[in-house]
């Protein structure tokens, strides 16, 4: 019986990132010695992002409603821009230098703008509030009055 793929497994981002979670785990296994407990916070946050920016992807692409698929793929945004700011941290805190990060921060980029697009493609509010952009003005009603 052939294999076949679910939907998220198809995804160009759902593969990039779990080429990010095989870049992690060699990362982890040369900060093992190092780990302290001023280090442990950040590499179990960083597993734990790397894991939630996969998992929201594919339930997000699973999803059949448009904004709900959105909602998902931007909290796998908001996931892997915290693996990001983690590496920053272990190179702030001197467990690795710029340079050996600079391959995971490459994919988390990339990571980013598909996951981007796929926010923009199914999240319908976004592109009508973009394209409205700065040209209207929010009126909000405060004490009966209209300001704006």
């Amino acid at each position: 019986m052939p294999y076949s793929l679910f939907d998220h497994e198809k995804l160009d981002v759902y593969r990039l990132e779990l080429e990010f979670i095989s870049w992690l785990t060699d990362l982890f296994d040369e900060l093992r010695e190092k780990k302290t407990a001023r280090l442990s916070e950040v590499l179990d946050q960083l597993d734990r992002g790397s894991l939630s920016q996969l998992l929201n992807t594919a339930e997000g692409n699973g999803k059949r409603v448009s904004q709900l698929r959105a909602r998902f793929f931007d909290d796998a945004r908001g996931s892997t821009t915290e693996c990001a700011a983690c590496l920053d941290a272990l190179v702030a805190k001197r467990a690795c230098g710029s340079k050996r990060i600079e391959e995971g921060k490459a994919m988390l980029v990339r990571i980013v703008s598909m996951l981007t697009k796929l926010v923009d493609r199914f999240d319908d509010a976004s592109g009508v509030a973009r394209a409205q952009g700065s040209r209207t003005r929010t009126r909000t009603k405060w004490e009966g009055r209209e300001h704006g």
